[in-house]
């Protein structure tokens, strides 16, 4: 019984040692996920640094950021306003922006990136970072299609680069995807799920594959509604009732990627198609491609599967 104590003490030990070694984050990437990201981050009492390359952008994730706790606090503080605007200040004291992305990574213990989805632009971000941050720094990208060991490829630091895969809106999904490719160390992985906890998410371990879990399952069947729809075999509104009624489903897989964004659902089902072009889970849709042509992306433009005003969730 004393060893056993004294093993689960270790254990214990030795995960709080792992998840106090992050204290200052780096987010590069101004945008939904990585101001999302920023906040989650400092809210659970992180230094967080935000990286972008324009001081507006960076002003709107303030704002958004401002925005998104002071509705939080309205709901954890709804007898305490007070309190509510003190948690909100003191979250903001966490969080510092910057537009030198080199400078904010060299004393930083974990760098996040979320950026463009594109394989070149996140190397020659990865590549330039690992010649300026310290050695024990941890690199990982947001990404949510792309190799990590091809974003990794980039720099000198394979075994303490991984994926955390947050999910949108991040203060709000619990889940965090953690991938470890076959060149990351167990203490860099460990350490990632250390620190998703730390955060108050639940991470899930995935594999280097394309989409990990939630994608790969996800956007195939996201692409096959759409197939189903193009075939004349439903309508997308029936489509959307069939599987929220029979299935469960919260929304539709029309309404789920007018949210998502059809430009988004494109890219990645591109990238898949090009690594495995005689997948047909990943065959293209000329429904889809014709809609993003015409610069109908869904929620962020208005306009997608559906109008915007048709729908209850936006």
């Amino acid at each position: 019984m004393a060893f056993a104590t004294r093993q689960f003490v270790r254990k214990m030990t030795s995960s709080a040692a792992r998840a106090a070694a992050i204290r200052h984050v780096t987010v590069i990437g101004g945008g939904l996920m990585g101001a999302g990201i920023a906040q989650v981050a400092a809210a659970t009492g992180h230094t967080v640094v935000l990286v972008d390359t324009s001081e507006d952008i960076l002003k709107k994730s303030a704002t958004g950021i401002e925005g998104s706790l002071t509705r939080i606090a309205k709901k954890k503080f709804a007898d305490k306003p007070e309190a509510g605007q003190e948690f909100v200040q003191k979250v903001l004291k966490n969080i510092s922006t910057s537009t030198d992305a080199a400078s904010a990574v060299r004393t930083t213990d974990l760098v996040v990136e979320a950026i463009v989805e594109n394989l070149k632009t996140k190397q020659e971000l990865f590549s330039a970072l690992d010649k300026v941050a310290p050695d024990r720094t941890i690199f990982v990208s947001n990404t949510s299609s792309l190799p990590i060991a091809d974003i990794a490829s980039s720099t000198a630091r394979l075994d303490r680069f991984g994926g955390l895969h947050f999910f949108n809106p991040v203060p709000m999904m619990k889940l965090v995807e953690v991938i470890k490719t076959s060149q990351t160390s167990q203490e860099t992985f460990d350490t990632l799920v250390d620190f998703s906890k730390a955060l108050g998410k639940h991470p899930v371990l995935c594999k280097d594959t394309p989409g990990f879990i939630v994608n790969r399952l996800l956007v195939p069947y996201l692409m096959e509604a759409i197939r189903l729809h193009e075939r004349g075999h439903g309508s997308k509104e029936d489509i959307d009732m069939a599987m929220k009624l029979g299935a469960g489903y919260p929304m539709g897989p029309f309404e789920l990627l007018d949210y998502v964004g059809l430009d988004t659902s494109k890219f990645i089902m591109d990238g898949w198609n090009e690594m495995e072009p005689e997948n047909p889970l990943f065959a293209p849709s000329p429904l889809l491609n014709k809609l993003v042509a015409e610069g109908k992306f869904g929620k962020k433009t208005g306009e997608g599967f559906y109008k915007m005003l048709q729908l209850k969730y936006f």
